[in-house]
């Protein structure tokens, strides 16, 4: 991984920026008594300091989850996850957008633990009527097991972006006028669960869990949905409803700017380690026709 660059100034002014806003996020958070469920995991859920945390435990017998009471068809989703710390090699910490169904929409980020000093890997998709298979992962420039950071997933009928401390990381655009099916039709609950997968998850399988250093546990704070609710078959951002564009600070229509494009790159260049759009050898018969029209970063 390379150090940020010294010619990169206005891009590091940016990242500060985003780690002083991501703080201040705290006072539009919502409450987990009010906007979530524990679904899984019996009493190793737990709703914290007045519905202000929540946390997920993995043991030997079973891990845990949660979903949001709401479904969603577009918005700006903020979340702040401190990982399971230590040796987390094998679990998983799951956190995402998705409806039901074989031809179900999902945006995915996934945290992938590893041996205690080795880095955690990001691993985002995006499903849309049921194909995935875009996966983009990411080493963090930072320990997020050290504290809490800011995950964000920005979704509107043009793009979903995944930011991180509200550095953005990866834009998949809506590439419909190519036949590229996007999520746009289907509302999508919040979901998040820790759970084991040393079958794939660190090193393809190689590394297992090591049950002595249960229970491992993560973090959820500071949840903020700005976002159109969609209930009893309609939206909260109905035409009836002031327009999102001019309530919800422009995320409807949201685009990133260069500044954000510059910050992206960055990211892409130094912390990118898997991107499938670059997959030769997984795509013989030719690259998705996302990647080679350049409309997914």
């Amino acid at each position: 991984m390379a150090p940020i660059c010294s010619s990169s100034a206005a891009v590091s002014t940016a990242l500060l920026i985003s780690v002083v806003v991501s703080f201040l996020m705290a006072a539009s958070a919502g409450n987990f008594y009010q906007d979530f469920d524990i679904t899984w995991g019996d009493a190793r859920a737990k709703i914290l300091n007045n519905g202000e945390l929540l946390t997920l435990s993995l043991d030997k017998t079973s891990g845990s989850g949660f979903q949001s009471k709401n479904e969603y068809l577009f918005g700006k989703i903020d979340m702040q996850l401190k990982l399971v710390p230590g040796n987390s090699a094998g679990t998983v910490t799951a956190y995402y957008l998705s409806s039901q169904g074989p031809t179900h929409d999902e945006i995915d980020f996934e945290f992938l633990g590893n041996l205690s000093g080795d880095p955690y890997i990001l691993h985002t998709n995006v499903f849309s009527q049921g194909k995935g298979n875009r996966e983009q992962q990411f080493y963090l420039w930072f320990d997020p097991t050290a504290d809490f950071h800011t995950y964000s997933i920005l979704w509107n009928p043009q793009r979903i972006i995944f930011s991180v401390d509200g550095t953005p990381i990866r834009e998949f655009k809506n590439s419909e006028s190519i036949g590229v099916p996007f999520p746009k039709n289907q509302p999508m609950r919040i979901y998040s669960s820790l759970w084991n997968a040393d079958d794939w998850a660190t090193r393809g399988g190689l590394l297992k869990t090591d049950w002595s250093q249960a229970p491992f546990t993560a973090s959820y704070r500071n949840f903020n949905a700005n976002a159109c609710v969609w209930s009893s078959g309609s939206s909260s951002c109905s035409s009836t409803s002031p327009s999102p564009t001019s309530t919800n600070g422009g995320w409807y229509s949201q685009e990133l700017d260069s500044t954000s494009q510059e910050r992206m790159k960055w990211v892409q260049k130094n912390y990118m380690i898997y991107n499938y759009c670059t997959d030769t050898e997984r795509f013989p018969q030719g690259l998705p026709p996302e990647c080679t029209a350049t409309t997914t970063s």
